[in-house]
């Protein structure tokens, strides 16, 4: 079928909960996409941050047939070894202690707002339940994680949302001070926002939210669903701060496009849990662990982070010598880039893509850019080439 035939079907059987543009992707090979109708686009989207290898990159394709021939579903009931040795590199990788396998992004940080709660309940102070979270973030769809988001827009129409949540400002340590009371399990933030504009914490914000759970006796959960994953340029991008938190949920990049999300802990917040607070059918099956630790072999290497780094500094650099007077700022870490500008995005996405050159906002007026990882330098230059010719030929402002 060709790209309108699919987006005719899919508007038929398909339920209406995307925006979608009317192209259907058939074929992907590393940062490389084929649509319906043979066009091939340069892929800085990569499912949302989410193929962090490219499309079909060798090794998983792979591991994914070998597991896929071997055993794909059992169930939590019993020891999964390609859970174990995903887990054990969790571990190795983060200087945490435990890992909770699941599905998805939201459905970690579903399980980090439950840990949290329950940790407290275990250690007698039930009443300490309520989640500080800020203003512009997102931490899924569910309606815990919905409710968590510091955006009202994902929340309308969907009261009554569930209690105990408190909003601060992102990178104001004073207003997080303003909320804090007896009854807060936790707080919640982004090391780098990504729904809310590509924008990162300051070093001197996340020690010092760090120093104040420790003096209250709080829990620090860091949401790097989207910033987690060798996006940065380390492994996990607090990494970067010299912050360690008490709970940290990851998805998206884990399984280089298989669905698996995680939430790793310390083994003081772990305690939290016992068999039957909380589970997960698929979460860890062998499929998705199997591929995990396959991506975790790859991307967690000295040599292959320093190279998401350095990616990073030169896509950014060459943003910021387009010089042009919409750009408000470039900012990000690694192949997490946000491009602010005066006018709206989604013009520019749309022109972009019609160029080949496939990108996707953060917000309004924000750009962003999430290559794979293993993203050329050439891709680069020509991503920055297909950009600046669409504002050099754009008349909007």
């Amino acid at each position: 079928m060709s790209n309108s035939e699919i987006a005719a079907q899919g508007q038929r059987y398909i339920m209406n909960t995307y925006g979608r543009y009317p192209l259907s992707f058939v074929r992907g090979q590393g940062s490389l996409l084929w649509d319906a109708d043979g066009k091939a686009y340069l892929d800085f989207v990569g499912g949302i941050a989410v193929c962090i290898l490219g499309h079909c990159h060798p090794d998983l394709v792979k591991v994914l047939q070998q597991q896929a021939e071997t055993l794909w579903h059992i169930s939590n009931l019993y020891w999964i070894e390609p859970q174990v040795k995903a887990a054990a590199r969790l571990v190795k990788g983060s200087g945490l202690d435990k890992v909770f396998f699941c599905n998805s992004g939201a459905e970690a940080n579903e399980a980090a707002i439950k840990l949290a709660r329950k940790y407290f309940y275990r250690q007698g102070q039930s009443e300490r339940n309520h989640i500080v979270t800020f203003l512009q973030s997102f931490h899924g769809r569910t309606l815990a994680a919905v409710t968590a988001t510091g955006q009202l827009k994902y929340q309308e129409g969907f009261n009554p949302l569930p209690q105990g949540f408190h909003y601060a400002e992102y990178n104001n340590l004073q207003s997080v001070s303003s909320v804090i009371n007896k009854q807060t399990a936790a707080i919640l933030v982004e090391p780098v926002q990504g729904e809310g504009g590509i924008r990162p914490a300051d070093t001197e914000f996340l020690q010092g939210l760090r120093q104040l759970c420790d003096r209250e006796g709080i829990l620090l959960i860091f949401d790097e669903v989207q910033c987690g994953m060798g996006r940065t340029g380390s492994l996990f991008a607090y990494q970067h701060y010299g912050v360690k938190p008490d709970i940290v949920t990851i998805a998206k990049g884990l399984g280089g496009g298989f669905p698996i999300g995680a939430m790793l802990s310390t083994d003081k917040a772990a305690s939290g849990f016992a068999p039957g607070d909380h589970a997960s059918t698929f979460g860890g099956n062998p499929l998705g662990t199997a591929v995990a630790e396959q991506v975790l072999t790859i991307i967690d290497d000295p040599s292959f982070l320093q190279r998401v780094e350095s990616a990073g500094q030169d896509l950014m650099r060459k943003l910021r010598e387009l010089n042009d007077e919409r750009i408000v700022e470039v900012r990000g870490q690694g192949l997490m880039v946000g491009i602010e500008m005066s006018v709206e995005a989604a013009e520019i996405i749309k022109s972009c893509m019609s160029k080949g050159l496939l990108l996707v906002g953060a917000g309004s007026h924000v750009v962003r850019m999430v290559p794979p990882l293993t993203v050329s330098d050439e891709e680069i230059r020509q991503a920055v080439a297909i950009f600046s010719q669409v504002l050099q030929e754009s008349a909007i402002a």
